[in-house]
């Protein structure tokens, strides 16, 4: 099934799941939570006050080389906004993406959804757990802090 399919059939609309799909055009969904929503709200909250030079997106769908992922946020530079703007599902991965780890997500899960970002273009990887802590990847290593965010403390706390 292609992304605008999925995005426009009516009994996808409303569901409390988020909605990927997978390199076989299969529909994948994964129930939502409060912990996991407040979360993005954090991450949220931090991409705002980290600067007005760049755009945040929350449930960003995004092409990868196995179908559509939806990250749970992700940030792009206002170049990569004047090169894609906003549609329907971004082609390329904007420049940050980050996942908040679930309790059904595996390490294996983080792992492969890491490696298709940085397929897709992501120049960097975060993962907030199940505490609020969040690490930093790059395509070769894990960082201490973002590389793109230079104040970005080292260790950050979202915790709800």
């Amino acid at each position: 099934m292609e992304w605008q399919e999925v995005v426009a059939h009516p009994s996808l609309q409303d569901l409390p799941f988020k909605i990927e799909t997978n390199q076989w055009g299969q529909i994948v969904m994964t129930p939502a939570s409060g912990k996991h929503g407040r979360y993005q709200g954090r991450i949220i909250e931090l991409f705002l006050r980290l600067g007005e030079w760049g755009r945040v997106f929350p449930e960003c769908p995004i092409k990868t080389p196995e179908g559509v992922r939806v990250a749970d946020v992700a940030w792009a530079s206002a170049e990569f906004l004047k090169k894609y703007g906003a549609p329907l599902c971004f082609p390329e991965s904007p420049e940050i993406v980050v996942e908040v780890i679930s309790r059904s997500n595996s390490d294996a899960q983080m792992e492969h959804k890491r490696r298709l970002y940085f397929q897709a273009g992501a120049k960097e990887f975060w993962i907030c757990d199940e505490s609020g802590d969040m690490r930093f990847f790059t395509p070769g290593e894990e960082l201490e802090k973002s590389g793109l965010f230079r104040l970005f403390p080292e260790h950050v706390d979202i915790e709800i």
